[in-house]
């Protein structure tokens, strides 16, 4: 995978795909607007500004998770913000590419 797919997420790469079979729950970052225009099925709605205020609900989760929003810029800031929470995280990118 190259380093732009490293940083905005690259869809369904190996990766994604293997936490999705794993249970990964699907973090959609993108605004609450956007979120209910159209997103993945049984994903949940944390938008970016919210995100480090709903660590303790996500780790609670025991999951790994998943992130994507629009075009996988958001997701990418989402993805290290988890990261350093210990989370294990994956950059999905744009949603469309994991419905």
């Amino acid at each position: 995978m190259g380093l732009f797919s490293n940083l905005f997420g690259g869809g369904r790469n190996e990766r994604v795909q293997e936490l999705l079979n794993e249970g990964a729950v699907i973090i959609d970052v993108r605004t609450k607007g956007e979120f209910q225009s159209n997103h993945v099925q049984g994903s949940k709605n944390i938008p970016l500004p919210e995100l480090r205020g709903k660590v303790k609900k996500i780790k609670a989760m025991n999951k790994p998770v998943v992130v994507c929003c629009a075009s996988g810029v958001r997701s990418g800031q989402a993805k290290l913000i988890l990261e350093k929470e210990g989370i294990t995280v994956e950059n999905g990118g744009g949603w469309r590419s994991l419905a």
